[in-house]
């Protein structure tokens, strides 16, 4: 699945979503700055596609992540004034903070800056069988912990996003370690995966 080209409109509305590299990135930009595959400020579905399968995911996982992450913050990060391309469900890096789902751990706010007291408060207060990670039955209490009423869509997203994460990343013995979890908020885990994963292909193909 190619990447798809940035359609605002025009060109110069094409440049204006890229000029968000420009400047620096707040931490939940960083977050999700690895699915803009040609990093033109537009995360269209194949390009989260691409950024799934290239952590390892595999095809079905990949694209469903792909259809209910661009339907569900594509259509709030939409800029003022523009409409975005029928069907095409793109993601606007400069507004992402704007995708924001209730129901969450509170750890962005609400600019998508990174709040320590809140990463921390993840692990003291649901980390019991060691401090430094969390167990699959760990993961629902806190999934449930930070249920709103009747927020159904953040429910849905929060327990999307920290399955998915849970069965990519945690280890032989279940655990879904902090310094994993610390790595996905500040947008250096996807990265590392898919040098993890070409490391891993390149020494089989030998």
């Amino acid at each position: 699945m190619a990447a798809e080209p940035a359609d605002t409109g025009s060109s110069k509305g094409c440049s204006s979503m890229a000029d968000v590299y420009k400047g620096e990135l707040t931490p939940l930009q960083r977050h999700v700055a690895f699915f803009d595959r040609n990093k033109d400020g537009v995360i269209y579905p194949s390009e989260t596609y691409q950024g799934f399968r290239a952590i390892g995911a595999g095809v079905p996982l990949s694209a469903f992540s792909a259809l209910f992450i661009n339907g569900l913050l594509g259509p709030k990060t939409i800029p003022e004034n523009e409409k975005a391309p029928a069907f095409k469900l793109p993601i606007y890096v400069k507004n992402i903070q704007k995708g924001k789902h209730g129901s969450d751990s509170g750890v962005y706010d609400a600019n998508g800056r990174f709040v320590p007291e809140k990463f921390e408060e993840i692990f003291k207060e649901h980390a019991r069988t060691r401090p430094d990670a969390l167990t699959g039955k760990e993961l629902q209490e806190l999934l449930k912990a930070n249920r709103e009423p009747k927020d159904f869509k953040g429910w849905l997203g929060g327990f999307t996003e920290w399955k998915v994460l849970y069965s990519l990343c945690k280890d032989e013995k279940g655990f879904l370690h902090k310094e994993t979890v610390r790595a996905v908020y500040d947008g250096s885990l996807f990265e590392r995966l898919e040098k993890e994963r070409k490391s891993k292909e390149s020494t089989e193909n030998k």
